[in-house]
């Protein structure tokens, strides 16, 4: 077979993939999942039980690809949030999931936007750090005649954009990493109020396979989004799983996101995409299969490591297809 045909079947499995993605979006936006990642990974919430997080301080139902919010246009107050901001100077960014929540324990409602992104690619030409900060920037920068206007910026909400990443590089997983404003003083002392400067958070979850996130320290959130995300584990283990160990209610909706999920990642990665490509490797076409990789990468947004797997390529000729990548 040759090159354009196994292309042609990589191709082919994009709209599964956007599937796919789809279908992990709508879990991670489940309540009593954000719930654990707040509970896990914010301060704010570490005192809080799982169910009062998830029934009391989250706001509204979390939205998934909604319609933009465009802050260059004069616009009433918006009363919900949107995943994608557009803005005429700095373009548009979409979010995987959005939504307002309450920070408990204080005198007032103190209102947070949390964005939550699954990025399957860790290693896209960028830093992923960058991207995170911007992110959270534009959340800061959107509530411009939403939250506060130029004459008062008391009302801005405090952001926190997490970053959950499947198949992170070997020295990133099993890892969760917070970039947070701080005060420091070089000369003198001085006591700013805290809500006047930490204003953005960037959080970075790195994954790893369930089976290698069962000791002490990789337990709680890294464990449950790793059996959650997994391509690998069983509907059936993943119901037990969330119902047993992380006593998450499961419902109609999630039981049908999590069969839809399960269903899309059986057999595509070896069946479609791992197969077709294999055959080029097999060809003994070094450029070729370089070409195969780089388009597994882009079409089903894959970290390298991850695409060199699926194709089954060794240990030992992984390094010469990095380098010649990066020559590209």
């Amino acid at each position: 077979m040759g090159v354009e045909a196994t292309l042609a079947e990589a191709i082919g499995t994009t709209g599964v993939n956007a599937k796919y993605d789809a279908a992990c979006k709508r879990l991670l936006s489940e309540k009593y999942i954000l719930a654990w990642i707040m509970k896990s990974c914010l301060t704010e919430y570490q005192d809080c039980a799982i169910k009062e997080i998830a029934e009391k301080y989250i706001e509204g139902q979390p939205s998934v690809e909604s319609i933009p919010v465009t802050p260059d246009k004069t616009n009433p107050v918006i009363r919900g949030l949107r995943t994608e901001d557009s803005s005429q100077t700095e373009g548009t960014i979409t979010y995987d999931v959005r939504f307002y929540a309450y920070a408990p324990g204080t005198k007032k409602p103190i209102r947070l936007i949390i964005n939550v992104e699954s990025q399957l690619n860790y290693n896209a030409g960028y830093p992923l750090l960058k991207r995170a900060i911007f992110y959270g920037s534009r959340m800061i920068s959107s509530q411009y005649g939403t939250e506060f206007t130029s004459a008062e910026y008391t009302g801005i909400c405090k952001v926190y954009s997490i970053w959950i990443c499947p198949s992170p590089p070997k020295h990133h997983q099993n890892t969760i990493t917070r970039y947070r404003i701080t005060e420091e003083n070089i000369i003198g002392h001085v006591k700013e109020d805290i809500e006047n400067y930490d204003l953005m958070t960037v959080i970075v979850l790195g994954l790893s396979d369930p089976a290698e996130a069962e000791d002490e320290e990789s337990a709680g959130i890294l464990r449950l989004l790793s059996v959650l995300l997994s391509s690998e584990t069983a509907e059936t283990e993943k119901k037990r799983i969330l119902r047993d160990d992380y006593a998450i209610p499961l419902t109609e909706r999630m039981e049908r996101s999590l069969t839809e999920m399960c269903n899309l990642s059986q057999g595509v990665e070896e069946k479609g995409i791992a197969k077709g490509l294999a055959r080029g490797r097999a060809e003994g076409r070094a450029e070729a299969t370089v070409t195969l990789i780089r388009n597994l990468m882009d079409s089903a947004s894959i970290s390298i490591e991850k695409a060199m797997s699926m194709l089954k390529i060794s240990e030992e000729d992984r390094e010469k297809y990095i380098e010649l990548l990066e020559k590209q």
